[in-house]
């Protein structure tokens, strides 16, 4: 079971990879089978297919390449995890689904502008479709991760089992990491012009005196004007949050409202927003908004510019650490509690592949710079909330190497615990699959899945 940590947070991505695949079943280029079935639950061959391509996507980012028997019985394990859940009545609520599905299917709508039409051109099925879909592969996400963290719960690994870990590797079986950075930056999202945002508050007040008058309804509205293009195509609707995962300005005006009424025009990180609250159900409402983003002037961005300049001279001069700046001054939530340096999320080091940083303005940009330097404030456009400026500052380089726990310290431990409770969930799987109607097909015998390893 190897492979059981890589497939949960990639379960996303398998969704997207087979909705790119979908028309290939439906012209019949793909024969579909089901390779193993576990209590009401089943595997399908495409989803061994989807799964495993996507886990050797991985590989080429220097992750161990899997077998296809490794990634059968990695899925296997999570339909057993599933029909367990229910036994054991682990729960996973449909608050809590609902919530991720639209988180996820907004970013989805994102890439193609809101546009459901050019979704469903893609993928062959309409957006409720695909919601539905989504919504099926979270909840059993979701499921897994609940049993997941229940049987592994309370594992941890102390340095001496990390060097231990770390010897037992043969030296010529050392992983190879590519070379790394770190990377550190400051952003300011430049101020408006007053002008400006006095036109945008009028427009949502007069918004919502069209819609309180039957003059246009809020969905019109919101699908012409909103500039939130995860929600404007559903007549703005958002879909159900739980408490403290909107903006809090957002949350607490929508929360002072009754179902149905409309809020006075409110101001966010992200812009202007009219709210209105549709239902509250349990710790999670659901609301729909119109969104109005200022943009910044040519003036206003140079101001911006301004100010990161002199925050550079300071740092140069020895004035402030560019850690405290960052903390300080930096208006991008996402780095600037870890000093500004940007993290790998599942190690929490700032020592990371430039390549991970997705941005290829980004890499490009350090490929250039020497060690300590600090680049001129640049622009950038963020996708949500317009044109930014940062500075960013290459700290440190680390070459191509072989691991050593001097180095990657981090990294070796996350693979010991990862060890660790893959050793504590093949022993589980020995158990609880006594307790649960497993069935597999002949073709994926040779991989012994249910033999005791």
């Amino acid at each position: 079971m190897k492979l059981l940590h890589r497939l949960l947070p990639s379960l996303f991505a398998f969704w997207i990879l087979g909705q790119a695949q979908a028309q290939e079943t439906a012209t019949g280029q793909v024969v579909d089978k089901i390779v193993a079935k576990v209590d009401n639950n089943i595997v399908l061959e495409s989803e061994v297919q989807k799964t495993y391509l996507e886990a050797l996507s991985q590989a080429q980012q220097g992750i161990e390449a899997p077998t296809r028997c490794t990634v059968f019985e990695s899925l296997l394990i999570n339909k057993l995890m599933v029909a367990k859940a229910e036994i054991d009545s682990v729960i996973v609520t449909d608050a809590e689904v609902m919530v991720e599905t639209n988180g996820r299917f907004s970013m989805v709508m994102q890439q193609f502008g809101g546009d459901e039409s050019l979704l469903a051109e893609m993928y062959g099925k309409t957006a409720e479709q695909l919601k539905a879909e989504l919504e099926d592969v979270i909840r059993e996400q979701k499921i897994v991760e609940k049993m997941r963290k229940t049987i592994t719960e309370g594992i941890t690994v102390s340095p001496a089992e990390v060097r231990a870990f770390y010897y037992s590797i043969p030296k010529d079986s050392l992983p190879l990491f590519t070379s790394e950075a770190t990377v550190g930056q400051i952003v300011r999202k430049p101020e408006t012009n007053p002008q400006v945002r006095e036109q945008i508050l009028a427009q949502l007040k007069q918004f919502k005196q069209d819609i309180g008058n039957g003059k246009s309804t809020f969905a019109e509205l919101a699908k012409a004007n909103s500039e939130d293009p995860g929600s404007a195509a559903q007549g703005g609707d958002l879909g159900f949050f739980r408490r403290g995962e909107l903006a809090p300005e957002y949350e607490a005006t929508a929360l002072g409202l009754r179902p149905g009424e409309l809020s006075d025009p409110v101001e966010t990180q992200f812009g202007f927003h009219l709210i209105q609250l549709l239902e509250i159900k349990g710790t999670t409402f659901n609301t729909r908004h119109i969104l109005r983003i200022p943009k910044a002037s040519e003036q206003d961005i140079q101001k911006s510019e301004r100010y990161l300049d002199s925050l550079k001279k300071e740092i140069l001069a020895g004035k402030i650490e560019f850690a405290k700046a960052a903390k300080e001054y930096s208006q991008d939530r996402t780095t600037s509690d870890a000093g500004g340096f940007f993290t790998d999320p599942a190690t929490t080091s700032n020592r990371l592949s430039l390549r991970t940083l997705e941005d290829p303005v980004l890499y490009f940009t350090i490929d250039t710079m020497k060690i300590g330097d600090i680049t001129p404030p640049i622009r950038f456009e963020d996708p949500r909330e317009g044109t930014k400026v940062r500075i960013l500052f290459y700290k440190a380089r680390y070459p191509a190497h072989k691991a050593n726990l001097e180095d990657d310290y981090e990294k070796l431990k996350a693979a010991t615990l990862r060890r660790k409770e893959d050793e504590v969930l093949s022993k589980w799987f020995v158990t609880a699959k006594e307790d649960i109607y497993i069935d597999i097909d002949p073709s994926y015998d040779r991989c012994d899945a249910l033999k005791e390893k």
